[in-house]
């Protein structure tokens, strides 16, 4: 389980909070998060310039223990740009590296486009790659087969999907290798996802609950369905506020009322209204959630099949 953290500024948008985002993420690894992601699309990575994105992985890097996996946006439109943010995220202690498809030029975004850029991607990045499939977002979507074909490469580990179709998601793990990482990015289809062959999620809900979202996966794995679907059902009105009702604003709001550092969103995005804080502070009452210092750290889950390989690899 890793949530896409935000990316938090000070009252006027657009200065780094550095702090608070130091402090945010030693409060997540309290938790028994896997690890986290940084510049995913909750952290607006499209709306930082290349010294912000840089200074975001290594202040995150300095609190999230080496054992535990941070994983860096590096996605951009071309692949050069691409390739010299993968190389910098290693450089400053990223473990995985999550590219989003390039879709400015959406009608030639082919599949022999697709399979050339990620190919070039994953042969010049020293660290691991997750492929990042939102197509609500992009526009674009990345064809089963291409995934397929690409998930072959030895430097290309899984992908993040984050769109709410089943029979997509099945897909992807019917015709990917056994140790290719299948991770999801809607909350609301978690749990089926997961009975689907998903091996985890990167969520924005695990940036506000990481503790239940962490328990759902768990519950998940000890064959505790009927658990696990209550669970799901449960924080499924949060999911769906903090994800397609109020977007990162709303996500933002929902850390600041738990006592994270949220802070508004960067220009041209628009903080939330006083409507979404009142549906987010009753969503959150109604589960029951406080503000959780000091809570002792969770066992930690194993590292997927190929990513432990290629660190053992490295190591040596």
């Amino acid at each position: 389980m890793y949530p896409p953290i935000p990316t938090p500024f000070v009252a006027d948008g657009e200065t780094l909070d550095v702090n608070g985002l130091s402090g945010n993420v030693c409060r997540w690894m309290a938790s028994g998060l896997r690890g986290l992601v940084v510049l995913g699309s909750n952290g607006e990575a499209p709306l930082l310039d290349e010294y912000e994105s840089d200074t975001v992985i290594e202040t995150a890097r300095a609190s999230v223990p080496r054992e535990r996996l941070l994983i860096a946006g590096t996605g951009r439109e071309s692949t050069k740009a691409t390739t010299d943010a993968s190389r910098r995220a290693a450089a400053l202690g990223a473990d995985v590296v999550l590219v989003r498809t390039p879709s400015y030029f959406r009608p030639q975004m082919t599949d022999d486009a697709f399979l050339a850029h990620y190919t070039a991607v994953a042969e010049d990045s020293p660290i691991p790659v997750l492929l990042y499939n939102y197509t609500s977002l992009t526009g674009v979507t990345l064809p089963i087969k291409v995934v397929a074909s690409l998930a072959e490469h030895p430097n290309i580990v899984g992908i993040k999907e984050s769109g709410g179709d089943i029979g997509f998601v099945s897909s992807l793990v019917d015709e990917t290798p056994d140790d290719f990482s299948v991770l999801i990015g809607s909350a609301p289809t978690f749990y089926v996802s997961l009975l689907s062959g998903a091996v985890g999620g990167i969520m924005a809900l695990a940036a506000v609950a990481p503790d239940e979202c962490v328990e759902l996966y768990n519950l998940v794995q000890s064959r505790m369905y009927g658990d696990a679907r209550q669970l799901q059902r449960r924080l499924a009105p949060l999911a769906r506020l903090v994800t397609r009702a109020y977007g990162v604003a709303g996500l933002k709001i929902a850390l600041d009322l738990l006592g994270y550092v949220g802070g508004p969103p960067r220009s041209p995005l628009r903080p939330a209204s006083t409507e979404a804080t009142a549906e987010l502070g009753g969503a959150l009452d109604e589960l029951g959630m406080v503000t959780k210092v000091g809570m002792p750290v969770a066992p930690v889950a194993q590292e997927p099949q190929r990513w432990a390989r290629r660190r053992e690899r490295d190591a040596s």
